[in-house]
């Protein structure tokens, strides 16, 4: 897809050394981070020296315009980065490279910044940035200009492919409705005959690879993924200094001035336990692996417990990949394969299926993309007696009753994580709480994308969902407020964990 005619082309075959110091102290310093940062890097050139000696699987890519050649005196090939903001294990930024090292071309990369997006707050356009920070850091080094365009792409992105005689452009892939109108409208105002294509960078088993459908639940995509990891969870290739230099550099960034140009919520602020970048994210990953990972399948629904991965928020960010991690994860399966198991359950089976069901629901965030059974059930039950009525207000402030609920809002207040047991509980309860499911879910949603560092996400989405809208879930025994949705409640809580020290841990 693309090209027109094949050249030869020649040149260098590195990568940066290792991953940077940043000079903070808030990431996560774990003996050996060094070394699986230099680990991953001899991989990937075990599996290619370029991406153009290796074997790259087609299915990822999609063509979206009705061109698929390049034109004749094209000057370059633009990676348009979006969801997967990486350079290193970045399908979409390889096939770019690919793209541009068998055509003898310059290659560039670009993100277009938008002033305010949804819910976002300063907290998540901080993470963005510092991470963007570092990829022009690791582009620059590799000899590819990357581009910072301020505003939405449909105004900066086909003016700039017109200025720098870019003859195709690829791009990474969300099924979020707002990032997939920015394509279609990128697509629409694009130079006449510049190709577009799109590469499934985030997920192992591409979007519309895995399920051409939106499926019912995780037993219906499960085997469907299962089959096809074996063809898509490979190795990477590098991304390698590129030999084509581009006539003009990229202009300076200012990032103080982009971050104060923001036209963001600054109250929630930024968290100090996550530092942003792909540095910072195989830190976390190593750490992972080497302290939590034994105990994941036992305690990972223990809010006491330090279990978890903790990557949600590189992964959402697409700092880090989550083909990467599973790479890292199942070299411990020998020692440790019920967490193995869970882990690749959590962060391949469900994560691709809430994808799958943003990708083919286009109310994936509304009553009307329930099932019929939930969505009448709820219904049936919207104007039950509640015991406790609370607004958006004393919500976001962790005003209720229920003092694990109000220390789970607390956690995600403060913190920008709150732990997943407690995501389900939380979003339930809102439910329980409120006059309407529709009000329900609008809160729940709203509170996520406020205060999660993964907010506006499909896993984020579905998670709501599931809790208030019984998606990905079946019927369970008719009751006040609930109807057929499962439910839960403080002393389901309390029989699995101790209730009482998280409540400590997080009090107003």
């Amino acid at each position: 897809m693309f090209p027109k005619k094949q050249r030869q082309a020649a040149g260098a075959d590195t990568e940066p050394s290792g991953s940077r110091k940043r000079g903070r102290q808030d990431a996560e310093v774990v003996p050996g981070a060094e070394s699986l940062a230099e680990a991953v890097k001899q991989a990937r050139r075990r599996a290619a020296l370029s991406v153009r000696e290796f074997k790259f699987n087609k299915k990822r890519v999609r063509l979206l315009s009705q061109e698929s050649h390049l034109q004749d005196g094209a000057l370059g090939i633009l990676y348009w980065m979006s969801r997967d903001q990486r350079v290193q294990d970045n399908w979409a930024f390889l096939y770019a490279q690919r793209l541009a090292l068998k055509q003898q071309l310059p290659l560039h990369v670009c993100f277009c910044l938008v002033p305010k997006f949804l819910d976002a707050t300063i907290r998540h356009f901080g993470f963005l940035l510092k991470g963007l920070q570092e990829v022009a850091e690791e582009c620059g080094e590799l000899g590819i200009p990357f581009h910072l365009l301020q505003g939405y792409a449909k105004d900066v992105l086909p003016a700039f492919v017109t200025r720098h005689g870019i003859g195709g452009v690829v791009t990474d892939f969300s099924p979020l409705r707002v990032p997939l109108q920015w394509v279609e409208d990128v697509k629409e105002r694009l130079p006449q005959g510049v190709p577009l294509v799109q590469v499934d960078a985030h997920n192992i088993v591409p979007c519309w690879v895995a399920s051409n459908k939106q499926e019912y639940g995780a037993r219906t995509i499960r085997p469907k993924i299962h089959a096809q990891l074996p063809e898509f969870l490979t190795e990477f290739p590098p991304i390698i200094q590129h030999p084509f230099p581009a006539a003009a550099p990229a202009q300076p960034i200012d990032w103080d001035a982009c971050y104060a140009g923001l036209e963001v919520d600054r109250t929630v602020p930024e968290v100090k336990w996550a530092t942003p970048g792909t540095a910072a994210g195989l830190a976390v990953l190593q750490a992972f692996v080497t302290r939590r990972l034994p105990g994941y399948s036992e305690y990972r629904n223990n809010p006491n417990k330090a279990a978890l991965s903790n990557l949600s928020p590189w992964f959402h960010f697409g700092q880090v990949s989550v083909q990467r991690a599973v790479l890292e994860v199942q070299k411990s399966r020998d020692r440790h394969r019920e967490s193995v198991n869970s882990f690749v359950e959590e962060a391949v089976i469900r994560r691709e299926l809430a994808d799958n069901f943003c990708f083919y629901n286009k109310s994936y965030d509304q009553l009307e993309g329930a099932h019929d059974w939930a969505r009448d059930t709820l219904i049936l039950h919207a104007r039950d007696k509640r015991e406790y009525l609370y607004d958006l207000h004393q919500l976001e402030q962790g005003k209720t009753h229920d003092q694990l609920w109000n220390a789970a809002q607390i956690q995600m207040v403060r913190e920008g994580k709150m732990h997943g047991f407690l995501r389900m509980y939380w979003a339930k309860k809102i439910l329980e709480w409120t006059r309407s499911p529709e009000d329900a879910l609008r809160f729940a949603i709203y509170l996520n994308d406020r205060f999660e560092l993964d907010g506006r996400d499909p896993n984020g989405y579905v998670g709501c969902m599931w809790s208030i809208c019984g998606t990905h879930d079946q019927g369970w025994a008719e009751r006040n407020v609930f109807g057929k949705i499962r439910y839960m409640n403080y002393a389901g809580c309390k029989r699995k964990f101790n209730v009482g020290q998280f409540e400590h841990k997080y009090r107003p």
